[in-house]
């Protein structure tokens, strides 16, 4: 049986496997965070971390699972591949 798997959920499974501790461009977020008008605690409570983790994801001190990584994207209106670091 075939199901419908949407194209956000594809990225995720490419990314999920071949990024060990998946990295965001930090800078990124915060700039696109700012530019959208939410502040560091409000938009961490959007998107279900603490305004501690979300700053160290935005600081490039820390890696974040692949569904905090969707929800950010999400909360932020953009595509996964758009905030998050494939060079490593």
């Amino acid at each position: 049986m075939f199901h419908f798997i949407p194209h956000w959920t594809l990225s995720l499974l490419i990314i999920a496997h071949t990024v060990l501790g998946v990295r965001a461009h930090g800078s990124n977020i915060r700039h696109r965070r700012e530019r959208l008008g939410y502040g560091l605690r409000r938009f961490a409570a959007l998107v279900g971390v603490s305004p501690a983790h979300l700053s160290r994801i935005e600081r490039g001190q820390r890696g974040a699972q692949p569904e905090v990584i969707k929800r950010i994207a999400f909360g932020l209106g953009a595509e996964i591949a758009d905030i998050v670091d494939l060079s490593r």
